[in-house]
Parts: C-alpha cells; sequence; structure tokens
C-alpha cells in the first residue's frame, strides 16, 4: 500500500449522507437482519459527548472508503470516582476494500489522535482478533467490568487501550454503554425508507434477531 494511497480527514457536513450509506452497506445483516448503525451514526453527530474532532472518514481515489467516530464516556469506579473514557465506533471500511489493511491504518490514526487531545483510555465492545493488533487487550485485564454481565460471563468481547500508559493503574470498576448508543427500532425502520431497498435476512452468527 503506498503513502499516497489513502487520506484521513475530519468529517463534513456534506460527508454526512455518503457515511451513512457507506455504514449501511457495511453493517447491514452482519450482526441483525438489517442493521441500525446508519441511524445511530445521525443521532450521535448531535449528541453532547460525541468528540467532533475525532469524527474521521478515510478517502481513497476521492472516494470516502471507511469512517470512525468517539463518544465520551465514563468508568464507575469502586472508590465512588467516575473516571472519563472514550467509546468508539461505529468504525468501518467499506465491504470491498475490507481485510486489505485500511482498518487498522484508520484506527491507529484515531486513537493516536485521541491521545493527542488527552484522552486516557478508549473502552468498547469489538473483536480481539482485530483490535489486539493495534494494542487493545481485554478490559478485565484493567479490572474493568462490563455493565450487566453476570460475574464468571464470557466478556472477551469487552475492549480497551490505554492511551495515557498507567491512566487506568489501580482502579477498579464498571463501564456502561452510554445511552447515546441506545436507539428506537421503529425510528430506524422509519430513517431507513431513506435509502435504496435492502432485503434484510436472518444469518448464523448474527447477534440479534
Amino acid at each position: 500500500m503506498s503513502k499516497n494511497d489513502y487520506l484521513i480527514r475530519l468529517e463534513r457536513k456534506e460527508d454526512h449522507r455518503i457515511v451513512e450509506n457507506l455504514v449501511r452497506e457495511s453493517f447491514w445483516n452482519v450482526y441483525r437482519p438489517g442493521c441500525l448503525e446508519h441511524y445511530l451514526i445521525t443521532r450521535l453527530r448531535e449528541h453532547p459527548d460525541f468528540v467532533k474532532e475525532l469524527d474521521f472518514v478515510m478517502e481513497k481515489d476521492g472516494e470516502i472508503i471507511g469512517q470512525n467516530v468517539f463518544v465520551k464516556a465514563n468508568i464507575k469506579a469502586d472508590d465512588g470516582r467516575n473516571i472519563p473514557i472514550l467509546t468508539m465506533g461505529p468504525i468501518c471500511i467499506t465491504p470491498k476494500l475490507k481485510r486489505q489493511g485500511y482498518g487498522k491504518i484508520l484506527l491507529d490514526y484515531s486513537t493516536r489522535k485521541a491521545t493527542e487531545l488527552g484522552f486516557g483510555a478508549v473502552c468498547f465492545e469489538g473483536n480481539i482478533n482485530f483490535y489486539g493488533k493495534s494494542g487493545f487487550t481485554f478490559a478485565s485485564e484493567f479490572g474493568l467490568r462490563y455493565h450487566g454481565l453476570p460475574e464468571g460471563a464470557d466478556a472477551s468481547f469487552f475492549l480497551c487501550k490505554e492511551l495515557v500508559p498507567g491512566y487506568l493503574n489501580s482502579i477498579t470498576g464498571e463501564y456502561a454503554t452510554p445511552k447515546a448508543y441506545f436507539v428506537d427500532e421503529a425510528e430506524v425502520e422509519e430513517f431507513d425508507k431513506n435509502f435504496s431497498p435492502k432485503q434484510k435476512l436472518k444469518l448464523s452468527g448474527q447477534l440479534f434477531d
């Protein structure tokens, strides 16, 4: 991959519908029949905890091929403190260019920028096989628990990366997905009518019905 093969920049207002289409194509039928991430991203942009300085798109040959966003979150520490962190996503690369290294480039760039802005850590749900290559590890290794998950349950989806070394030292506590990430299914259905029709399929491996 040549150094001039891509460009990463902040999302602009005129990119919004292009990005929503990209997100829809990338997530369609992956975690559920259809998807809700394209609607989610429109809601996140308007949320006070959305970090506009970390709202990135990736271009190749003048076309937007990827995106990533961050939202402010907290760890409820067992000692009563609220520890400010970030959560991340949706992040995606256009399906036709997946597994070619662009996702890792975008991820590494955006977490580096988050570090430069002074954020201490990122927690979110993801696959360790991909995100582990960019320094993420199981959040349990930092003494962090996922809200509502019974003790002993599989938490291998709950990942964390310290952006500032030692930021989470001597902290144990609980993370809950920010309320900004919860959307109304009926609103998703209505929003999706603005896009070209796509068939919803129930596939093995999906997390939700």
